[in-house]
């Protein structure tokens, strides 16, 4: 872990419309947060509308924000770091997280419980790859580690990664509303 290459693989056809692999290699939106050394997000793919285009490109480098276009998707892989034990340093790096990269996540409540607690009117599927890192709520939190998957629907949440190791996690973000 700690390198911040993720691999991205995309199929689509060839002339005669067989199918072939089109794209190999890293990916290429990938972000840092100068003020919080070892966390990258790689967006990988998106789409624009559900049900989705399979001929769209994805224009992930244009992406901006934690949010799918809407009536869309993204797919981001994200490193968490380690957090520090400081937790002014840990307000601080929350901080220039959300305003570098994810302006968008409302954090209007729940800073006095994690200062990462965020939400967003979507419905986000959790992977993580490698490593371990609590999944934060407002009344309760749970450890996940490498292989466990949490269904996040528009909840207020953080993320802890209490361990001395970086943790890896595969994010689906689903466009959503609250009805």
């Amino acid at each position: 872990m700690t390198s911040n290459n993720v691999r991205r693989i995309v199929t689509g056809f060839d002339a005669t419309g067989r199918s072939t692999i089109i794209e190999d290699g890293p990916a290429t939106a990938v972000k840092t947060v100068p003020e919080r050394p070892g966390y990258f997000s790689a967006n990988l793919w998106r789409t624009s509308s559900t049900p989705a285009d399979i001929f769209e490109s994805s224009n992930i480098e244009e992406h901006v924000g934690v949010s799918p276009p809407n009536s869309g998707t993204v797919l981001r892989v994200i490193e968490i770091p380690p957090q520090p034990k400081d937790k002014k340093e840990r307000e601080r790096q929350a901080r220039a997280t959300f305003s570098n990269m994810f302006p968008d996540a409302d954090q209007s409540h729940g800073q006095n419980i994690d200062p990462g607690m965020h939400q967003t009117d979507t419905v986000d599927y959790a992977i993580i790859l490698e490593g371990e890192m609590f999944a934060v709520m407002e009344e309760s939190e749970t450890l996940m580690r490498a292989g466990d998957v949490l269904i996040q629907r528009g909840t207020n949440h953080a993320w802890a990664n209490r361990s001395d190791k970086p943790c890896r996690v595969a994010f689906i973000l689903i466009d959503g509303e609250r009805n």
